[in-house]
């Protein structure tokens, strides 16, 4: 019984990363065009997991979603809904980093004039502090986001080794 839960397990946990993996490269990607854009999109949109991580990407796409979208007045909509998915995520979720990660790309990224850009220090400052405590794969993919950062200085990027 217990191999066959162990198997389980390993199946389960393989599959999440997976998801995780393809999630991450599609974001990474997402802000290139709106091709891009809309490929990640519809990766999202297709996971359903109770991992706050990958829900935090999911409501990463929502914001996404009102810069491909035609439709001009769900722009807001789409943007309220994603932001407060993802608010609500870290608030349940305060040591996560890479849902900060979500938020300060998404932030980063965001006009200004739609006001979402508050938590960019504070965001930074954790992801900074807590960096040395994360899985190899996680500062990699945090390491990568650092360089291309507009709120990252370069003495900050330096200091992700």
């Amino acid at each position: 019984m217990k191999f066959f839960l162990s198997i389980f397990t390993f199946v389960f946990l393989f599959f999440q990363s997976g998801d995780l993996e393809a999630l991450r490269n599609a974001y990474s990607k997402a802000n290139l065009s709106n091709d891009g854009a809309k490929s990640y999109i519809e990766i999202a949109d297709k996971k359903s997991s109770s991992d706050p991580v990958i829900s935090g990407y999911k409501a990463a796409a929502q914001i996404l979603e009102a810069k491909v979208t035609t439709e001009k007045n769900k722009r807001k909509t789409f943007v309220k809904n994603g932001a407060t998915n993802l608010e609500t995520l870290i608030k349940s979720n305060p040591n996560n980093v890479e849902l900060r990660v979500i938020r300060m790309s998404v932030q980063e990224n965001i006009p200004k004039i739609v006001g979402y850009s508050k938590n960019l220090k504070e965001d930074k400052t954790f992801i900074i502090s807590n960096y040395p405590k994360q899985n190899a794969a996680l500062k990699t993919y945090i390491r990568k986001f650092a360089m291309q950062s507009k709120t990252m200085t370069a003495t900050e990027k330096n200091s992700l080794k």
